[in-house]
C-alpha cells in the first residue's frame, strides 16, 4: 500500500543517487563555473532533505496509524541506500575511510536482512534507542564529511562504534523473539 510514509521512503530512494552524483561527477560540464564547494553544499542539502524524510516517514506512520509491511521493509532499505550512496561518494572523493564504511555497511545490510526476515515471520524488531542514536551519528558524520568540516573522520569512527553496538542489540532482540 502506498501512503505518505511510503512515498517519503521512496523519495529517499530517489535522493540517494542524486547525492552520489553530486559527490562523484564533479567534472561534469553541467557544473562548469561552479566552485567545488557548491557541489558539497548541494550534496549536503540533498542529504539533509533525505535525512528529514527518514524522521517524518516513521513519525507519520506511527502517529497516523499508517504502518504497512511495505513500509517496514522499504524504510530501512531506503535508509541503507542513502548511507550507501553517501559512503561510496565520500570514499571516491577521499573523505571517508573505506574500512569504516565497510564495517558500517556490513552491519547495516546484515541487520536489514535480519529485520526483513523477522517481518516475514510476523515478528517486529523495533528500532532500539542505540539504533536511533546510530542513525543520527551516522548522518551527522556524513554531513561533516560532505561539507569537509573538521572532526568528520572522528565522527565517522564514533558512528562505527555505535553501529556495532546497536547491531549486537538487534541480534539479541531477534534471538529473544526467535526463542519464543
Amino acid at each position: 500500500m502506498i501512503n505518505l510514509p511510503n512515498l517519503l521512503a521512496l523519495m529517499r530512494v530517489g535522493l540517494a543517487p542524486l547525492m552520489l552524483w553530486l559527490l562523484i561527477d564533479r567534472a561534469n560540464p553541467i557544473f562548469d563555473g561552479l566552485h567545488v564547494s557548491w557541489l558539497d553544499y548541494l550534496a549536503a542539502l540533498v542529504f539533509v532533505i533525505a535525512s528529514v524524510t527518514d524522521f517524518f516517514d516513521g513519525f507519520i506512520a506511527r502517529s497516523w496509524n499508517q504502518k504497512t509491511v511495505l513500509g517496514a521493509i522499504l524504510d530501512p532499505l531506503a535508509d541503507k541506500m542513502l548511507i550507501l550512496a553517501a559512503s561510496l561518494g565520500l570514499i571516491m572523493i577521499d573523505r571517508a575511510s573505506i574500512w569504516a564504511v565497510y564495517i558500517i555497511l556490513t552491519r547495516e545490510f546484515f541487520i536489514t536482512g535480519l529485520r526483513v526476515m523477522a517481518v516475514s515471520e510476523g515478528k517486529d524488531i523495533a528500532a532500539s534507542m542505540a539504533g536511533k542514536i546510530k542513525t543520527v551519528v551516522q548522518m551527522i558524520a556524513i554531513g561533516f564529511l560532505t561539507m569537509n568540516w573538521p572532526y568528520g573522520t572522528a565522527l565517522l569512527w564514533f558512528s562505527v562504534a555505535i553501529t556495532l553496538y546497536s547491531g549486537f542489540e538487534y541480534i539479541l532482540g531477534y534471538s529473544k523473539k526467535a526463542i519464543k
